[in-house]
């Protein structure tokens, strides 16, 4: 049977909060899932969600009771676009899209070698070149290798160096894609290897993700499609 569209959305919202909550677990915030949301106490890393709807019609009250909006920076990933929190002092940061792609392989080969990130030392060098001289690369801590569910993949040159890659992170039913990089090319050059090696290594499942501009035009490229809207909430915090 046909996944519907309304439950690939509500498998990639889950799939997203369940990489949200491995993220933060690293930086030593532990979060929670509830039936409508999966929401964190404490201030989440940065770039990552204090909270994460998990179905559509969540009650905005009951879950900004469970974050912390007196602190600069609270952020809802509004991932059926149906929430406003403008009256509770939310603005909104940017809208995106789900995107989802059936399993299968692309054309050819990887055009790079391709590996998990198994060490402290192979994951520095992933973040490093996630990076790309931002500042970024202490976000990716460690014990995100203790997460079976996470992995983090690079694709290295012929000379040793990370020059492309991305996150993936398994749940029951898709394999979550994120972090998505590629030094030379963009995510256009990224994709078809990507894919490549996510279908090796999680054979059947298909791939979900949401991306927003050029980064969804380039995903729309290589054979995903849109699934429904995202968005997300920033707070400035109370004076």
């Amino acid at each position: 049977m046909k996944t519907s569209t309304s439950s690939m959305i509500r498998a990639a919202a889950r799939n997203n909060a369940e990489w949200c909550a491995a993220m933060s677990r690293s930086h030593g915030v532990e979060g929670e899932f509830e039936e409508q949301a999966w929401a964190a106490p404490a201030r989440t890393p940065l770039y990552y969600p204090d909270a994460v709807t998990l179905a559509p019609g969540a009650s905005p009250a009951a879950l900004l009771a469970r974050i912390d909006t007196v602190a600069p920076g609270a952020s809802v990933k509004d991932s059926f676009a149906d929430l406003d929190l403008t009256g509770d002092g939310f603005q909104v940061l940017f809208d995106a899209r789900w995107i989802h792609r059936p399993a299968k392989r692309t054309a050819g080969p990887p055009d790079l070698a391709w590996e998990v990130a198994g060490s402290p030392e192979a994951l520095r060098d992933w973040a490093l070149a996630w990076a790309g001289g931002s500042g970024d690369a202490d976000l990716f801590r460690p014990g995100l290798l203790d997460d079976p569910a996470t992995s983090v993949l690079a694709g290295r040159s012929a000379d040793g160096r990370v020059v492309s890659g991305a996150v993936a992170s398994r749940s029951d039913q898709v394999v979550g894609i994120s972090n998505v990089f590629a030094h030379d090319g963009g995510p256009d050059a990224a994709w078809p290897d990507l894919l490549d090696t996510v279908h090796s290594l999680f054979p059947g499942l298909p791939v979900v993700g949401y991306e927003q501009g050029d980064d969804l035009a380039a995903a729309l490229r290589h054979g995903f499609e849109p699934i429904g809207p995202l968005r997300i909430w920033i707070h400035p915090g109370r004076d």
